[in-house]
């Protein structure tokens, strides 16, 4: 059985292979609803054969979206929808995750295929907030800087969302620290520039995730499984480093987190040096140094690439991106790749070739 398609089992949940679907904003919601492309587009990875899928960076409020189109766990009434999505992923054994997200300093954006909306025109925009008035880029806002209380309320907004998914049953609550968002704005010291408990040294930077993570436990059922996303490192030399993040991931291990979702980059521009498996050293640097689980992610395209990252035990499981916006099917396709037949669902079965 090649290590791609074997089994990882965890804590709470088991993976019935190693192919998890990353998160990856749709820019389709209405007010933070899901609707019927987020059923299809969910469902149809389902069906292709992930053993789990990471729900799009979901935002914990209105405020904390990075666009107006963005999916939202902010009230009751979002769970209706996320559990038709959630019930359809468990009947085709997939199981089912959400990262909740706040975007902070880099909020209020225009969807990516209209960059020039004006915002303010059509009632779309809204003030941002960071741990620092540190603007994201020249074109963006200065932030507001949060205040303790506005600190204390955001903790409190990830743990009542993380309530919500536990109700509507998701077998996996990934908080976003990564990709230059809220907490990755707290976590670097480029954009963290505080002098109280949440700025300075490494204890003080890492705090406000550590808050979060604390809040969000104590609402999660035994059930189910906690990840963190995580920038590995920001390609700045003065920047959060590969150092940090093995010393968190410790930390955040000791706490009870079950997986480190290895990604780097996107607090600030930097010169990333994309290419193939570009990320997946830092997955093997803190699964090595932490014995924690890690997934890699990050120009993973093909099941020969993915399966000797496994084999040489640089990663636990792989998440893949854009190649299931390609190809929903991929693990059908690695399955005959790497030599045993594939699981079809029975509907689809007169398809099937027989090895």
């Amino acid at each position: 059985m090649p290590k791609l398609l074997s089994p990882l089992n965890l804590n709470q949940i088991s993976l019935k292979n190693r192919i998890v679907m990353s998160p990856m904003c749709q820019y389709s919601s209405d007010d933070g609803f899901a609707n019927d492309w987020h059923f299809v587009h969910y469902s149809s990875r389902a069906v292709g054969g992930v053993s789990a899928i990471i729900q799009e960076a979901t935002a914990i409020s209105p405020k904390g979206r990075i666009s107006y189109k963005d999916l939202g766990l902010w009230k009751d009434e979002h769970m209706h929808n996320l559990n038709k999505i959630v019930d359809f992923l468990h009947k085709q054994n997939c199981l089912a995750g959400i990262q909740l997200s706040h975007a902070g300093r880099k909020a209020s954006t225009p969807v990516p295929w209209n960059p020039k909306e004006n915002l303010k025109l059509n009632n779309n925009y809204w003030e941002s907030v960071a741990p620092s008035p540190i603007p994201f880029n020249s074109d963006s806002d200065i932030p507001k800087e949060l205040t303790i209380q506005g600190i204390n309320k955001i903790i409190q907004e990830f743990k009542e969302a993380a309530h919500r998914a536990d109700k509507i049953g998701y077998d996996i609550v990934e908080i976003h620290a990564a990709h230059g968002y809220l907490i990755h704005q707290f976590l670097s010291p480029l954009s963290n520039k505080r002098t109280d408990d949440y700025g300075g040294n490494f204890n003080n930077r890492i705090r406000f995730l550590l808050e979060i993570i604390s809040e969000v436990k104590n609402v999660l059922s035994k059930k189910v499984s906690l990840w963190v996303r995580i920038s590995a490192t920001d390609w700045i030399e003065e920047g959060w480093s590969n150092e940090d993040s093995i010393q968190l991931s410790i930390l955040l291990k000791n706490m009870g987190v079950d997986v480190i979702d290895v990604s780097t980059g996107g607090l600030v521009n930097a010169k990333i040096p994309v290419q193939p498996n570009y990320q997946v050293p830092y997955a093997k640097n803190i699964k090595k140094e932490t014995g924690i689980i890690t997934g890699a992610v990050g120009l993973i395209t093909n099941a020969i690439q993915a399966e000797e990252i496994l084999e040489n035990n640089e990663a636990d499981f792989i998440l893949l991106g854009r190649e299931l916006l390609r190809n929903p099917y991929f693990p059908m396709e690695a399955a005959s790749i790497l030599g045993i037949n594939p699981l079809i669902p029975p509907p689809y079965e007169r398809a099937k070739i027989v090895f």
